[in-house]
């Protein structure tokens, strides 16, 4: 929805790991070619995500959500015109109780049916590769990311799953 659009480049901003960089606002996902190209325009064909709310404190805790590259085989993150690239992020304060958990369940069980597979790419020394690697995506090349180290390419097929 619209009105949770803020709330994504918020995320963004976390998800590109941009703090690591100096950066200290969402402003930075905005500005930053590579990563903004994953919520710029957000509510296009193929966009489709989840939003962790907390009711007892009436704030959002995370989002997880996909962007379809379609025709763009250059991005990264591609692997083919009908497979979504997963973002995913959570407040720092929230990291490591199952709110990355459960947002990756909910999504997947939204798109399941909808798109053959979900692809992915995250650095290698991140620990969100063991949570990614525990819902079954499988890594299928590395890739140089756009802070020049190594990423690695995972896929998350729905047709493996029958």
């Amino acid at each position: 929805m619209q009105e949770d659009v803020p709330f994504l480049w918020d995320m963004l901003f976390h998800a590109g790991q941009l703090a690591k960089e100096g950066a200290t606002s969402s402003e930075a996902a905005r500005n930053n070619p590579h990563v903004r190209k994953y919520a710029e325009g957000w509510g296009r064909y193929g966009d489709t995500g989840v939003i962790a709310y907390n009711a007892e404190s009436s704030t959002s805790l995370g989002a997880a959500w996909l962007r379809l590259f379609a025709g763009d085989p250059s991005h990264y993150g591609y692997y083919d015109d009908r497979t979504p690239e997963l973002a995913i992020a959570v407040q720092p304060e929230w990291a490591g109780k199952g709110v990355g958990s459960a947002l990756l369940s909910a999504l997947i069980e939204q798109v399941e049916h909808e798109v053959p597979a979900i692809v992915l790419t995250v650095r290698n020394e991140n620990p969100a590769k063991r949570l990614y690697e525990k819902f079954g995506f499988q890594v299928i090349g590395e890739v140089v990311n756009r802070v020049g180290t190594t990423s690695s390419k995972m896929l998350l097929r729905f047709d493996d799953k029958e």
